[in-house]
């Protein structure tokens, strides 16, 4: 299995996929280093203009813009305490204050060398784990996918914390969305509206633009960033070869953290900032001297960073096999799978080998090239980018977002939709409605539809074929937990605090 990984890779170092991966990690730490933006909204905006490029091309624009997003938040993080980027929330603890110590430079060289090491071991997780993990699901039939698609559904919902009936309305949304046009079997139209225009469904890109892309370029409008800093204005950087002896004491932090990041990712609706915080945890408790943690401490800084991300590639190991994607950035990533004609699950590996190894690769060399573009990246001169009008910035997103959905078709009905899924995000943003298990939804709505029905005709309208081998039952057990088990932990903990106060 491993043989399709060798061969996939002759393509990938082609010119056009190592111009392809360079620019989308400097794109990629540009939006990261800003304030409000995230790897997510700009492939969101990416995605549209990949049309006519090659699958390989444009898969590779988007993993470098995921691996550079990833440590481009800690730009802001360490130079203005604002995280770039949700997952880097932890890189402010000692980031910042090494900053006011005069050691911007510094702690961006860290975050960098960290979050490259990170990438690396993420990327190589992703090779040896999605392959035989793939042959193992080449041996599901209909009913299997079916529970794998409401199992991925499940997890999104109950992983992520918060409101559950929240999380539940918006996969419920995503799925409504995804039975909009002709019906796969018979060809009946469903919530059209007479609308010619939806007879083929909703495009995945139309709604990824719309929810993930609008509502933080309006709130980037609504809240102008004060651009007074002095720590931007003196990193007291030191060229990447000399700081780099001093950074080998953190070995132990980064092979820790790598480990729990890959794990995290894994899970499906943890993400990067679990990672990072519990590998900041982890680290803390492990120093010999953890009371100078959160004044300045070098290896706060390499334990987020190396955390956030070891979880970029190994969130894809789910969403490649099986659909279901660890995170909102892979949520997308299968949405630019989608509108190239790969389909994400096992067939994906058997039908277009060379696509999906060559797409492993590409994360492989991003994260390398994340180490010397980061590096040369983080100076006096990069850092006046966080003082570019946000207003300017703002309206020029909004621009390309709407050349980009018109593309698609070249009608404006495409432009109108995706401003109402803009609205609708924007709303259920300010109302606090996670917005991956819209996606999800909308991924493996149409899927485990086709799935059940094609169970139920390969059973005769038996509904019990949907439990009839160990695998579905097995499956359905797993999604019983996942349902069930945050509620029965939560009474436990409970029942047990109560017993202990009494």
């Amino acid at each position: 299995m491993y043989s399709d990984l060798l061969h996939a890779l002759p393509p990938v170092l082609g010119l056009a996929n190592i111009l392809a991966v360079t620019i989308g990690v400097i794109a990629g730490i540009i939006v990261g280093a800003l304030p409000g933006l995230s790897a997510t909204m700009a492939i969101s905006v990416l995605v549209p203009f990949t049309f006519g490029l090659d699958p390989l091309v444009a898969l590779g624009l988007m993993a470098g813009i995921y691996n550079g997003a990833m440590y481009g938040g800690a730009i802001p993080a360490v130079l203005l305490r604002i995280p770039g980027t949700p997952a880097a929330v932890a890189t402010t603890f000692d980031g910042y204050p090494m900053a006011q110590k005069g050691e911007g430079g510094f702690a961006l060289q860290v975050a960098v060398v960290s979050s490259s090491i990170g990438g690396i071991a993420s990327a190589i997780a992703l090779m040896l784990l999605a392959p035989p993990l793939s042959k193992v699901t080449l041996f599901f039939g209909p009913a299997e996918v079916f529970w794998i698609a409401v199992f991925g559904l499940c997890s999104i919902i109950f992983l992520l914390g918060g409101n559950v009936v929240k999380g539940l309305i918006s996969a419920c949304f995503g799925v409504f969305v995804s039975v909009v046009g002709s019906d796969p079997i018979f060809g009946n139209d469903r919530y059209t509206f007479g609308q010619l225009e939806l007879l083929d469904g909703i495009n995945i890109v139309i709604l990824l633009v719309g929810l993930y892309a609008l509502p933080p370029v309006i709130d980037l409008l609504e809240s102008p960033l004060k651009t007074e800093n002095a720590a931007a204005d003196n990193l007291g950087t030191e060229p990447i070869w000399r700081t780099l002896p001093r950074m080998f004491r953190f070995w132990k932090t980064w092979i820790r953290g790598s480990l729990i990041g890959i794990w995290i990712g894994i899970l499906p609706g943890a993400g990067g900032s679990m990672a990072a915080f519990m590998s900041y945890n982890e680290a803390r408790r492990a120093s010999k001297t953890p009371e100078t943690w959160g004044q300045g401490e070098p290896e706060g800084v390499a334990a987020a960073e190396v955390a956030n991300n070891a979880d970029t590639a190994s969130a894809l190991i789910p969403a490649l096999t099986l659909g279901i994607p660890g995170t909102a950035v892979a949520a997308v990533m299968l949405g630019g799978l989608l509108i190239h004609g790969l389909q994400p699950g096992p067939m994906l590996f058997r039908d277009n080998p060379d696509v999906v190894f060559g797409f492993m690769w590409q994360f492989l060399f991003g994260a390398i090239l994340l180490l010397f573009l980061g590096g040369s990246l983080a100076t006096n001169s990069f850092a006046k980018l966080l003082k570019l009008p946000r207003p300017l910035l703002g309206s020029i997103i909004i621009v390309l977002m709407l050349i980009g959905v018109y593309s698609i078709h070249g009608r404006m009905f495409d432009v109108y939709l995706m401003l109402g899924f803009g609205a609708i995000g924007y709303v259920m943003d300010k109302l606090r409605f996670p917005l991956p298990p819209v996606v999800l939804g909308l991924i493996l709505g149409g899927f485990s539809e086709e799935n059940l029905r094609l169970a139920l005709r390969i059973g005769r309208g038996d509904w019990s074929v949907l439990l009839a081998n160990h695998t579905s039952q097995i499956l359905v057990a797993m999604t019983v937990a996942v349902v069930f088990g945050p509620t029965i932990k939560r009474r436990l903990w409970d029942g047990r605090n109560a017993g202990a106060q009494g």
